[in-house]
């Protein structure tokens, strides 16, 4: 994290942070030594250079000694603090003057950034200097060290830069941990050291216990020697500080507004991306602003920051696994080389004298193929390795941040921290954790041609070889209803080509595999499956050499119950569908049908329709049909469709236009009609409110079916599935054979 807290001028800790507009950092002390200020007319150094009622030092003799002299009353003005807001608007030269044009890039900060220096004023710049005010305008600018993006300065001069109190706390926080871990007893011969208890105020050495007791006793010349606790961050048991704590802002001092020093910050501008005051929105530019409560978009941005974070975890965690699995993989390589040149020297041995030199030539081969994979495996160990650093470096910057309980201060550098996370988590792109080279040597050597082909023996390329086993990636197959989803991928450090994969399924009752699938996506959805059945599914890669082995088998088991609405594609145009496809109404005064989105061919299935509205005794038909179905007449009329169709007295069965076993027994408003289907036992029943409503009304029904309806405009109904088969009613399970 150090390098987090590092002014990328100085190359130090960051001493007062400013918040520059393009969302970095730099010392205060730093902006001023690359503040530029150029004038539009005449090229000469502005009065705010020097303080207020004096001319310049060197005024009289102007030369190198001038800017010297400007710059001693500079840093005397800004150490005192006074000089009102010229102070901070400090200034060099235009580029003319100060030499800018032949600026070299040997002149870096220690972090490499380069920064325009100090330079001394030109002959005539004091005399310049003491000219009135009106002489000309000027206009000052300081540029980013990092993204080298200028930004002008106001009559505030750098005291328009918002001060960035989160990293200011968090490096002195750093420091003072930095300074705790450094309290080493200094006379241990232990090592490490022991911590230090006491320091002698008089004698300047730190002890820890025993080296006290032993080297320091409370007598003698040492009697009068006083011993107090080693020095300590603030807060901490015998710490220095005031002891309340500036930990995690329990003591720290509100912020007030740069503008209106007597207001706290309550408001955040969205459109600046800043916080301001209550003066700011009714005097100042925030005023028609969209802006927002300070802790609501205090919890966003740190909900943002989370978010992102936890992508950059994610991918550290595959980094460090990585870094695992390339270490292995050099231990691979060098196991793998060994037994090819074990192989190697044992077929040129058996072979004539003739083969000696011949030989050399071939373990030279090895060695370098050796060294190369050796070589990638070790840069791309270090390249990651300082991703790595990197990424750490930033997500614990990121923690210290999100500790802070300061939300203007947070939001000031939240949108910068939440984008460079974004963009750390987009440097591990796809590839990135994956090996360059394998352990595997694809060399062989023929050691069958004659005699006089020995000086023409080499290596020759592994034929290519059938695809590996596919690797099921469990965690994302799963069910949903009567469909399946399954997701595979090859192994990480297979090599040999893929052309396509073959997903084989069995019937879900034990029976043999077939082929639902052959393509080169590694992720399939079979749909129109059996409900509360078992299923076995494998696959396998194929290419130009041959078919590979099979995957491990998946067992998935489809849901026990159906969930389904009305299906608004294939129902008649005169039904109306809502509350998300699950109530029925119609337009027409004539019967017409709509179906559901299952279809059943096996199992006991159960579900309810509820009558919201029923209105001059309509006559409503339920129960199951084909998908082909007529949907302009009542259910049953033809002969794809099994139905009862009920007044608000009496029910009827009805298929092929064939009525039968009328029952007594209606419905009205707030009815509950019930559908069973057994296509175990091949039958359908139906219930009223719970009862059964007459015998089971078909027998014999085989097939694939689908839930049905129809009714005309008096009836409103509502459909409710995923309903376990009432007790009473309930069908054994029968087993899989």
């Amino acid at each position: 994290m150090e390098e987090e807290l590092k002014c990328p001028v100085c190359g130090s800790l960051f001493r007062e942070p400013i918040i520059l507009p393009c969302s970095h950092n730099v010392c205060l002390p730093c902006a001023r030594t690359i503040a530029v200020q150029t004038p539009e007319s005449e090229q000469h150094l502005p009065p705010l250079l020097h303080p207020r009622g004096t001319a310049p030092p060197a005024a009289a003799a102007p030369g190198p000694g001038a800017a010297a002299g400007s710059a001693a009353c500079l840093d005397s003005e800004c150490a005192a603090g006074g000089g009102g807001d010229h102070a901070d608007k400090l200034s060099l030269h235009s580029e003319t003057d100060s030499g800018y044009g032949s600026y070299t890039p040997s002149l870096k900060s220690p972090n490499g950034v380069r920064v325009l220096p100090l330079v001394p004023a030109p002959p005539g710049a004091a005399a310049a200097a003491a000219a009135p005010r009106g002489a000309g305008p000027t206009s000052s600018s300081l540029t980013c060290p990092q993204c080298h993006r200028s930004a002008s300065l106001d009559q505030r001069g750098l005291r328009g830069f918002q001060r960035n109190r989160l990293l200011e706390a968090i490096v002195q926080r750093y420091q003072q941990g930095r300074a705790a871990a450094a309290a080493k007893c200094q006379l241990c011969d232990r090592s490490p050291p022991e911590p230090a208890a006491v320091l002698c105020e008089q004698c300047e050495v730190l002890y820890c216990a025993a080296c006290q007791l032993r080297c320091h006793p409370a007598r003698g010349p040492f009697a009068k020697h006083r011993l107090v606790p080693p020095p300590g961050p603030p807060g901490a048991p015998g710490g220095g500080g005031d002891g309340g704590g500036k930990g995690a802002g329990g003591g720290r001092k509100l912020p007030t507004c740069a503008e209106h020093d007597l207001e706290n910050y309550s408001m955040y501008c969205v459109s600046c991306r800043s916080p301001v005051c209550y003066q700011c929105l009714e005097e100042g530019k925030h005023g028609k602003h969209d802006v927002k409560a300070l802790g609501a978009m205090w919890k966003q941005h740190k909900a943002q920051l989370s978010q992102a974070l936890n992508g950059v975890s994610d991918k550290a965690k595959e980094a460090k696994e990585f870094l695992v699995q390339l270490k292995n993989l050099l231990q691979q390589i060098q196991e793998n080389g060994l037994d090819y040149e074990a192989c190697l020297v044992a077929q040129c041995d058996a072979l004539v004298d003739a083969l000696t030199r011949q030989k050399a030539k071939l373990l030279t081969k090895v060695t370098k193929e050796r060294e190369h994979k050796l070589k990638v495996v070790w840069d791309q160990i270090n390249h990651c390795t300082l991703k790595l650093r990197q990424s750490t470096g930033l997500m614990e910057y990121c923690l210290e941040v999100i500790k802070e309980n300061d939300p203007s201060g947070f939001l000031q550098i939240s949108d910068a921290l939440i984008k460079r996370v974004q963009v750390s988590q987009e440097q591990w792109v796809k590839g990135a954790l994956e090996p360059k080279v394998s352990a595997e040597f694809d060399l062989t050597l023929d050691s069958e041609p004659l005699l006089q082909s020995i000086h023409q023996l080499d290596f020759i390329q592994m034929k290519c070889r059938v695809p590996p086993v596919p690797l099921l990636q469990l965690e994302k197959c799963c069910t949903r209803n009567n469909s399946v989803t399954l997701a595979w991928r090859m192994p990480p450090l297979s090599h040999n080509p893929v052309e396509g994969y073959i997903l084989e399924l069995d019937d879900g009752d034990g029976g043999q595999f077939r082929e639902v699938y052959v393509g080169k996506e590694t992720l399939c959805t079979i749909d129109g499956l059996h409900f509360n059945s078992t299923y076995n599914a494998r696959v396998k890669a194929f290419n130009s050499s041959g078919v590979g082995p099979y995957s491990k088998t998946v067992i998935l088991q489809t849901s026990d119950v159906a969930w389904f609405t009305f299906d608004p594609s294939s129902a008649h145009r005169d039904i109306v569908l809502s509350n998300d496809n699950q109530t029925a109404t119609c337009n027409s005064y004539d019967d017409r049908v709509v179906l559901g989105t299952a279809a059943f061919s096996k199992g006991v299935h159960y579900w309810e329709l509820h009558v919201d509205r029923y209105d001059n005794h309509p006559d409503p038909a339920f129960g199951i049909a084909r998908i082909n179905v007529v949907k302009d007449m009542m259910l049953g009329k033809d002969d794809k469709a099994w139905a009862m169709y009920v007044d608000n007295n009496r029910s009827w069965f009805m298929h092929c236009n064939s009525h039968t076993n009328r029952t007594e027994g209606g419905v009205s408003k707030g009815a509950t009609v019930g559908v069973l289907l057994d296509l175990n036992k091949h039958n359908l029943t139906f219930y009223i409110n719970g009862q059964q409503q007459g015998p089971p009304a078909f027998e014999n029904v085989e097939g694939v079916f689908m839930p049905a309806l129809s009714l005309n405009r008096n009836v409103q109904v509502t459909l409710h599935t995923g309903l376990e088969v009432p007790q009473c009613v309930k069908q054994p399970k029968l087993p899989n054979n």
